[in-house]
């Protein structure tokens, strides 16, 4: 089966691949940077193109039975996200995996929430076979904190105290190898969501036991926020990402029990926890000799 996988050197896009090719599948990566080949599995084909030059793209998708379909957020998501799907029409791809985001019709006045409601419905609409996955926060955003955490002894990611259902993308990219390899899944909308909601406080005092040191969640203070994340990202970004954790803080991001089962028989195994998501990364943080989780 040949793979193309949209979005395949970023955070979860690299976890599919690597899921993929240790399935046995022939996988490609859709990348505007070939530079970044180096980072993918070897026998991994790197396809070169940008989606948002849709006479280039074309190509891209010649051969190709499935898609993995992750568009990153940017101010062009939905045009590319739509260029994407309508390329897999033409290249008769037999299957989409698309990676939306949970949540988006409750709050579609978040930027890159909103940009995807017309993403889905194009997927649901071109007549290939899909599954749609819908993620919560990610662990792994956490990563983006590491020296407020190690500095200061601070926990300034802003998911507020109202409870947040955050998912660790190795679950994601699980989920997404089964439902491209397997058939489960079939022309479904699944909720990628952790086994528990998880607050800043009680995340800060994950931290704070794992580093031996205190930790104090500040991240309800999105003026402050949003000032440091304008450093690092561009101004559309941290504006877009401000109104999305202003929305956390304000009603939480939780799933249901549910939801959270279906997309466990998904994932096909256990769901991941915060609390070993946070012992590993503390342990790589502070030189611990400590296992990474499988």
């Amino acid at each position: 089966m040949s793979v193309l996988v949209v979005g395949g050197t970023g955070t979860v896009g690299r976890e599919v691949v690597r899921g993929l090719v240790g399935a046995g599948e022939t996988v490609s990566v859709l990348t505007r940077d070939p530079e970044k080949a180096a980072m993918l599995p070897r026998g991994v084909a790197v396809r070169v193109g940008d989606l948002t030059d849709p006479y280039a793209i074309g190509p891209a998708f010649e051969g190709v039975e499935k898609v993995f379909l992750l568009v990153t957020v940017s101010n062009t998501e939905t045009q590319q996200g739509l260029t994407a799907v309508e390329w897999a029409k033409r290249s008769r791809v037999r299957k989409i995996v698309y990676m939306s985001v949970q949540g988006l019709h409750q709050a579609p006045h978040i930027p890159h929430f909103g940009a995807k409601i017309p993403i889905e419905e194009a997927v649901k609409r071109s007549g290939i076979d899909y599954t749609i996955v819908q993620p919560n926060n990610f662990f792994q955003n956490d990563y983006w904190i590491k020296d407020a955490l190690l500095t200061y002894g601070v926990y300034a990611h802003p998911i507020g105290n109202r409870g947040v259902s955050r998912v660790d993308v190795r679950d994601i990219a699980d989920a997404a190898v089964r439902a491209l390899t397997s058939g489960m899944g079939r022309n479904q909308t699944c909720v990628a969501a952790g086994p528990e909601a998880r607050t800043g406080d009680d995340s800060a005092a994950a931290y704070a036991a794992l580093l031996d040191r205190p930790v104090k969640y500040v991240g309800d203070d999105l003026g402050a926020w949003e000032q440091q994340a304008r450093q690092f990202f561009p101004g559309w970004m941290a504006f877009d990402f401000g109104i999305m954790y202003g929305w956390f803080i304000a009603n939480g991001f939780s799933a249901t029990a549910e939801e959270v089962g279906e997309f466990e028989t998904l994932v096909g195994h256990p769901l991941r926890r915060f609390d070993d998501f946070a012992r590993e990364v503390a342990g790589q943080w502070m030189g611990a000799a400590q296992p990474a989780l499988k």
